[in-house]
């Protein structure tokens, strides 16, 4: 990233969870609360960013909508179209938007905001899931769930139409980190390469071809592809061990040094059209260190 970007990097607080979503006027929990917590840590002094405050959105409701499979749907649909509006205008505006979730339901909004200024925008993609399931394949109808299946084209169906998916080309999609595919594949997710898409590259992938040289073939192969990209990062695509501040904790993920190699050629790239942030969970941090983790990363990846 060049010194001027750095400079307009313009952080928003989106505050949803997806998971057991609460009722209406209920107390802030989970990953609502991470935008506060990162705030509270430095994150937009540290990477110098203006800091827009957090959008009012909410994911609410504990029913799994009939249509769609999704839980708290009408509040899904209301905070993709915030997102949207936010990081279409920030990118307008001549600024780099930095989307701090929450969790990674944000993510169909950014793309398209980032879309709707930028023309066509790949995807970046570090997760310890794939994000592949639909209404009816996810388990529980979180629409953390399916993130990548919206912006695919593959469902849900409403939710897809309303951010004008696909959103993403066969080229124009690197999932980096992922590490679900065997549940996924038992559950019947549409895995990357059955819907178009490339497969995956797991960690173990990742470590055999070297961290920093995948980080700098994705930011390479989505810039030739789409010419930018939006990167997204959930924290669970780092091991259990490595930073228990989440909700999916699973073993095998990438440690922080791993981590920052892989990031470091994507967030140099002059394809960056925008950043996301999912999954950390300050009610899991006790010490604050997931929090600092956080800000030292990005504090070195965007100074």
């Amino acid at each position: 990233m060049s010194r001027e970007d750095r400079r307009r990097l313009v952080i928003t607080g989106v505050p949803i969870d997806s998971v057991s979503a609460p009722e209406p006027g209920s107390d802030p929990f989970g990953t609502e609360l991470a935008p506060v917590a990162l705030r509270a840590a430095g994150l937009a002094g540290a990477v110098g960013a203006t800091d827009a405050g957090d959008l009012p959105v909410r994911i609410t409701g504990r029913v799994r909508d009939a249509q769609t499979g999704i839980v708290g749907w009408p509040s899904v649909q209301a905070l993709t179209r915030a997102v949207r509006l936010q990081a279409s205008e920030i990118t307008a505006g001549g600024g780099l938007p930095f989307l701090v979730g929450g969790c990674c339901t944000l993510l169909p909004g950014a793309l398209a905001g980032a879309r709707d200024v930028l023309g066509q925008v790949g995807l970046a993609y570090l997760d310890g899931h794939l994000d592949t399931y639909d209404g009816q394949t996810s388990p529980t109808g979180e629409a953390a769930d399916m993130p990548v299946s919206v912006i695919a084209g593959n469902g849900p169906d409403d939710w897809s139409a309303d951010v004008g998916a696909p959103l993403v080309g066969p080229d124009q999609l690197a999932l980096l980190g992922p590490r679900d595919r065997a549940e996924a594949e038992t559950l019947g997710a549409v895995l990357p390469e059955n819907c178009g898409l490339r497969a995956e590259l797991s960690p173990a992938q990742l470590r055999e071809h070297g961290l920093s040289a995948a980080g700098q073939d994705a930011a390479d192969r989505l810039g030739q592809a789409a010419g930018r990209y939006w990167l997204h990062l959930d924290v669970d695509v780092l091991s259990e061990d490595v930073f228990p501040a989440t909700d999916y904790l699973m073993p095998g993920g990438l440690n922080l040094a791993e981590l920052r190699d892989l990031m470091e050629p994507l967030t140099r790239g002059p394809g960056l059209a925008g950043l996301s942030l999912g999954c950390y969970n300050p009610g899991k941090d006790a010490d604050g260190s997931g929090a600092r983790a956080v800000v030292d990363l990005f504090n070195h990846l965007l100074c």
